[in-house]
Order: C-alpha cells, then sequence, then structure tokens
C-alpha cells in the first residue's frame, strides 16, 4: 500500500462541517448520533477539542499535564483517550452551538496549515496505535486525523439527514486508511504462508484489497484474488460504519456479504479503525 495523502483535504473537509453547522435548527444540536450516547453538540464539541489539542501540543509544543494513571499498554491509552473525551465533552456544555461553530471555523484553517507544513515522510508526532504502529510517518497520523474528522461529520450528517460526503475524493481515502488497522487486528489469526482475505467495497469510493499472511505477519495491498481463502463484499455505508464501531457484528453479518474461511470472516468484522 503506497502513502495516502490527505493533507489537502482539511480545509475543504471543514468548510463543508462549519456550512453544516451553521444550517442547522436549534432541536438538531440535540439530535442522538451513532456515537454512543453523543447528540450532534457533543460530536461538534469533539471536533473542536481535537483541534485544539492538536493546535496546543503539536503546533505550539505545549505540554498536557500528565496521565493520573501510568499508560503501560492498549487499554491504558483507550482509558486514558476516553476520559479525556469525556471531561472535555462535558465542560463544552457551557458552550453554545455558535460558539462551538465559530471556534471550529477559527481552528480549522490552522490544523490544515499545520498538516500542510509537514513532510509526508517525517516522523509524526502521534504514533497511529489502532494500526499497530509504534512510530508513525506524518502521513499516516494525518491520515488518522482525516478518517476521524470524516467519520464524525458523517455521524452528524445521519444524525440530521443532511447528504453524506460521498464522492471519491472525500469517502476512498477514508476507506484506504482504515484498511491499515487490519494487518494489526488479524495479529494473532494463524493462517498458513499464502492465505488471504478479499476485501471489496462497492461503489465509486470503493475498491479491491487484499489481506494476505506471510512468513510471519499480514500486509495489505490493493488488487484481487479468485483464489483467496475468503471474501467480504459490502456497500460503502455498512463499511464505514463497520469501520467506526456504528454497526455491530451481528448486524454487520446481515449487511455483509462473506464467504470462505470462518475465522478470517470473524477477525474482520472485530476489527475497528478507532480506538476503542
Amino acid at each position: 500500500m503506497e502513502a495516502i495523502q490527505t493533507a489537502h483535504l482539511f480545509l475543504p473537509l471543514q468548510r463543508e462541517l462549519v456550512g453544516l453547522l451553521r444550517a442547522l435548527e436549534p432541536e438538531q444540536w440535540l439530535s442522538p448520533t451513532v456515537a454512543g450516547e453523543w447528540r450532534v453538540r457533543e460530536v461538534a464539541a469533539h471536533l473542536l477539542d481535537g483541534d485544539l489539542r492538536r493546535l496546543s501540543m503539536h503546533r505550539d509544543a505545549n505540554v498536557p499535564p500528565p496521565p493520573e494513571s501510568p499508560i503501560e499498554g492498549y487499554r491504558d491509552l483507550v482509558a486514558f483517550l476516553n476520559g479525556l473525551n469525556a471531561s472535555w465533552v462535558k465542560a463544552a456544555a457551557r458552550l453554545s452551538p455558535r460558539v462551538i461553530t465559530d471556534l471550529l471555523e477559527w481552528t480549522g484553517p490552522q490544523v490544515a496549515e499545520l498538516f500542510e507544513s509537514l513532510p509526508p515522510h517525517g516522523e509524526a508526532f502521534f504514533p497511529v496505535a489502532w494500526a499497530g504502529e509504534a512510530r508513525s510517518e506524518n502521513w499516516m497520523d494525518i491520515g488518522r486525523e482525516y478518517t476521524e474528522k470524516w467519520h464524525h461529520q458523517a455521524q452528524i450528517r445521519a444524525a440530521v439527514g443532511a447528504p453524506g460526503l460521498l464522492a471519491r475524493e472525500w469517502l476512498y481515502p477514508v476507506f484506504a486508511l482504515s484498511l491499515f488497522a487490519l494487518p494489526h487486528a488479524f495479529r494473532e489469526v494463524g493462517a498458513s504462508a499464502g492465505s488471504a482475505l478479499q476485501i471489496v467495497i462497492e461503489g465509486d469510493a470503493g475498491g479491491s484489497w487484499l489481506l494476505m499472511r506471510e512468513d510471519s505477519a499480514w500486509t495489505l495491498n490493493e488488487g484481487a484474488d479468485a483464489a483467496a481463502a475468503a471474501r467480504v463484499v459490502m456497500d460503502a455505508e455498512a463499511a464505514w460504519r463497520l469501520f467506526y464501531n456504528a454497526l455491530g457484528i451481528e448486524e454487520a453479518k446481515k449487511r455483509i456479504e462473506a464467504a470462505g474461511e470462518a475465522s478470517l470472516i470473524d477477525a474482520f468484522l472485530a476489527a475497528r479503525s478507532v480506538m476503542v
């Protein structure tokens, strides 16, 4: 898989978000979303938190307070991030929708400018843990942030009945980046060398990928293999909801066409491209 470049998409994506939020009626800010207990206002506030933290820590080298408990593994990191998210959303209840939107309009261009200034293959400020990386290149960290912003905006759009950003320019990078979670998610799945899982996402924004077992690890490539040990086929809606924890496994089984080796299919349905 080649590097997926997304820095140029941040500013237009942010403009889409601000335009969407400005058009919402007051009651739409209270609409439930697929993001657990978060309503539209909490999802929007979370996006603002991401911008503020990125600018403060990455651009401005601000050192935040240390975690109250040591982070000794993935589960500790997830708990720490969940705590950060929850504390911010609670505090942001004091902010009006207009203030949240005004602040997003202010932060978005600055985040875009930061990301466009970074060398794509330089070492990233944050590694992408859901991809199993202890060190990431900038393009991957930026891409992770892009998928974060796209899928949270998708949650808002679904909640208020607004059209999704489903054109290939928006959505193909989301899928291509999301699939980098699979080699790590499959790390304990046993299979003989050469075994492969074929992943097909239908539609203009989709594509075909192969997750293949090599001697000691799984690798991800674009392409197809008629002899793959298992195959999953899904539409774009089912794909983004599955990758971003908005589609349970039982519901996914109803919406995704799957055939072949059950262990590979089960591992795919359990994989996520977010910290959970």
